[in-house]
């Protein structure tokens, strides 16, 4: 396994131990403020996450692309996929439609970062209606990002849902 692989495999396993129990509960009402713990270290990638959001919020599939590790690897619904130019060609448009037309409240958030990597772990609650049908689902969020040359970059997003209760 190759250093990277390795290192993304530890920080993934690391979101998981390390926030794993405040997945299993339903987030705070989405009236309420976000529960935040956010490592100082970890804020630039946080902000990163932020960033991919606002840009598929806006449509802006280019600035999303641009947030992205060439080998990012994005796990939805039991799929895969294992390049940006993978989800480009896939999911890309899909995922900027629902984002623009269902908005996502965040609950809670987690970040950590060392020198070269980061996580960032967020739920929330998604309400609206898409192509006419209602939603309200809660979602889980993880993110690992890596420091290259040029700034943080989102080396695995991992996205879960289900409807809420």
């Amino acid at each position: 396994m190759s250093a990277a692989r390795t290192l993304l495999a530890l920080a993934v396993s690391m979101s998981i131990i390390s926030s794993g129990p405040a997945f299993a509960h339903d987030p705070v009402p989405a009236a309420a403020a976000s529960i935040d713990d956010v490592q100082a270290e970890a804020v630039a990638a946080a902000s990163v996450v932020d960033a991919f959001h606002a840009a598929l919020e806006h449509g802006d599939t280019d600035a999303a692309l641009a947030l992205l590790a060439d080998d990012v690897l994005i796990f939805e619904g039991g799929g895969a996929e294992r390049s940006k130019a993978e989800y480009a060609q896939h999911h890309l448009a899909a995922d900027a439609a629902f984002s623009a037309a269902v908005p996502n409240t965040r609950s809670r958030r987690s970040a950590r970062a060392s020198a070269d990597s980061a996580w960032v772990a967020s739920e929330g609650r998604t309400t609206g209606q898409f192509n006419g049908r209602p939603i309200d689902s809660l979602s889980a969020e993880t993110m690992v990002l890596r420091r290259e040359a040029d700034g943080w970059r989102i080396a695995h997003i991992h996205w879960s849902s289900h409807a809420a209760r």
